[in-house]
């Protein structure tokens, strides 16, 4: 096992009186990259650039409008159904990216039958290369996922074992400002030894402000604190806090012992799938295989969600209901995507070839 990652980084920037996150600057940065390509794509086949405007907006609705649909119905209806309206807030909830595909595919038939087949080319023509850009802001989207502590994996050791503080970190400051300004972790070396896994050991060290005291503190590591930590399901816990502990005082902070909870990150092992898939079809558009058209979307399903299937298996649960399913609800969106996929690869090799 090599040194654990403890991420605790910031979510994003201050820029005046706007917090940019990173989440947001990767998302942006995965469809200009796709808009740059796609933009040499139309002026080497002669098509007008002027449509490229609506096949970016097009594609920006779709994602964020199929990623929160899906999470609404795939994961979370039970609830929405009660309060309808924040289907419409999707800061309160989440996005699936199963929901995304299925609206990006229906919104680009759409953009093709408007603006494309009057120039003859079809509804494959341009997901074979759309799919392309996809891929690359899927890797972009999972780093920003890496950045906002969100998606991770499940707990285990490993030589990338991530400890995630960030909303721990978060908890405290927001509510123990009057006492606390800043809060971080500090890796001892040790670790705590259970039936399962190896537990890095912290000192996890409170910055009091100037109206704090040693008494203050304790009571709020007693009585909020180390009840919530060590009360969270298994999915989302990130720290174990030994109990009946003194703060104690040291170099100007108050210190507690903290063991972390080592998970998977998950969110890198999709961005770098999701790279190598991209240079992946990029590669077989370079080298013609747009000319079977459906190839490259068979190629991009196949690969993506037959990845989504398996790494799935390091993932913790999104919801509580995926507990003691055999296959998650991730999984089991995947697979009718996965096959469709094959299917279409399958087929592409079957069918004459098209001037591309």
């Amino acid at each position: 096992m090599l040194a654990t990652i403890t991420w605790v980084a910031d979510r994003g920037i201050e820029l005046g009186p706007l917090f940019i996150r990173y989440y947001q600057l990767f998302f942006f940065l995965g469809f200009f990259l796709g808009f740059r390509w796609m933009k040499k794509v139309f002026k080497d086949e002669g098509i007008d650039l002027s449509i490229l405007d609506t096949l970016l907006s097009t594609m920006v609705v779709a994602t964020v409008v199929g990623a929160r649909l899906g999470h609404v119905f795939f994961y979370d209806w039970g609830y929405y159904r009660e309060h309808p309206l924040e289907i419409l807030m999707p800061w309160k909830g989440g996005l699936a990216s199963h929901g995304a595909a299925i609206v990006i595919i229906a919104a680009l038939i759409w953009f093709q039958s408007k603006y494309l087949k009057p120039i003859g080319k079809s509804s494959l023509w341009l997901l074979d290369r759309v799919v392309i850009t996809v891929a690359l802001a899927a890797a972009f989207i999972r780093l920003g996922n890496f950045t906002n502590s969100e998606i991770y994996g499940q707990p285990q050791n490993s030589a990338v074992e991530t400890v995630f503080v960030r909303n721990i970190t978060d908890y405290v400051e927001r509510y123990f400002a009057r006492d606390v300004s800043e809060v971080d972790y500090i890796p001892t070396g040790k670790t705590l030894e259970t039936d399962s896994l190896s537990l890095p050991e912290y000192q996890m060290r409170f910055k009091p402000t100037e109206t704090a005291s040693l008494d203050g503190v304790q009571s709020m590591v007693e009585l909020y604190l180390e009840p919530l930590i060590n009360r969270q399901n298994a999915d989302n816990r990130h720290l174990y806090l030994p109990q009946d502990q003194l703060v104690r005082e040291e170099n100007g902070y108050y210190v507690l012992k903290a063991y972390g909870i080592p998970r998977a990150p998950s969110q890198i092992y999709e961005a770098i799938a999701y790279a190598l898939i991209y240079g992946f079809l990029l590669l077989l558009f370079q080298r013609g295989a747009a000319a079977r058209e459906g190839q490259i979307l068979g190629a991009f399903l196949a690969l993506v969600f037959g990845f989504r299937i398996v790494v799935e298996f390091v993932k913790a649960n999104q919801k509580d209901f995926e507990t003691g399913m055999d296959l998650n609800m991730g999984q089991w969106l995947s697979i009718p995507l996965a096959a469709a996929g094959l299917w279409l690869w399958i087929r592409s090799l079957k069918k004459p070839l098209k001037s591309a």
